[in-house]
Parts: structure tokens; sequence; C-alpha cells
């Protein structure tokens, strides 16, 4: 049970800190960036990156996270005093919550973009961006501060992990 328990936050943790670093860059470079481009160019952008993005490699990190912070979260039960159990319910709650700000707010928007159409034969590319970039980027750093806060917690448990529980 140690072996699972242990690589299962591993793992956990690792995921959490990829994906806290895939928002950390669109929030302090991809977007501020893309923010000097002009409309035109940020709409082509901004489909092509999402288009380029629903891949298996980002799927199975996404969602790889949250199936292994709960592993983890489970392997911890029947252990006896487990000062990690908090932090991995903790990380397992902020992560969750990227995916839920993911769905609600980020995809419905990147579908709204898409929908815009081709940005050589879209009349209004400026109106697109508007209803698009602010609340994108607003909700982004939500993502970015939850998946960080999941990092984090992930980090001390293992850092408790380590010191044998205690």
């Amino acid at each position: 049970m140690d072996l699972l328990r242990n690589s299962s936050l591993i793992a956990a943790t690792v995921t959490a800190g990829l994906m806290a670093g895939l928002y950390y860059a669109y929030a302090c470079s991809v977007m501020p960036g893309l923010r000097a481009a002009d409309d035109r160019t940020f709409v082509a952008s901004m489909q092509s990156i999402n288009r380029a993005i629903l891949n298996g490699w980002f799927f199975l990190i996404f969602i790889g996270t949250l199936l292994l912070t709960g592993l983890a979260l489970a392997a911890q039960f029947g252990a006896g005093a487990r000062p990690a159990l908090p932090w991995i319910i903790a990380a397992f709650l902020l992560y969750g919550l990227t995916i839920v700000v993911t769905g609600a707010v980020n995809v419905p928007l990147n579908d709204e973009l898409v929908a815009a159409g081709d940005p050589d034969r879209t009349v209004d590319l400026a109106a697109a961006r508007a209803r698009f970039e602010a609340t994108w980027v607003r909700w982004n750093l939500v993502r970015t501060a939850a998946s960080l806060a999941a990092f984090g917690c992930l980090t001390w448990a293992l850092v408790l992990e380590g010191r044998g529980g205690s």
C-alpha cells in the first residue's frame, strides 16, 4: 500500500505541476503577447491554439491530474493517521475547480471564438475578440491560482509523507 500511496501522490504532484505551468504560461506570456496583436492575428492565433490543445497528451494530463489526485486520496484511507490527507483533499478540490472553470467558462468562450468563423472572412473581429479576451484571461487567472495552490498542497503532502506521516 505504501507503493501505491507514494507513487500516486508523486504522479498527482507532477501532473498538477504540469497543469499549473500550462495555465501560468498562458497568464504570463501567451495572452500578454497576444494583447498587442491586431484583432485578426489574435482571433486566428487563439483559434489555432484551441485546435492544437485538443490532443491526447493534453487530455491525459488534464483529466489524469484529477484521477491521480483522487487515487492518492483513496490510498490515504486505511493507513492510520495521515497528516497528508487534508492537503490531498484540498488539492483535489482546487484542481476540480480548474476543471469546472474550464468547462463552464473557457471552453464555451473558445467555442464562441471558433463560431466567429475564418478570420479572413469574419466581419467584426473586434467584437469577437471583445467577447472573448478579458473574460477568458480573468478566468484563466483563476485556473492558474487554483492549479498552483493544488500543486502546492500536493507538494506539502509529499513532504509530510516523506517525514513518515509526522
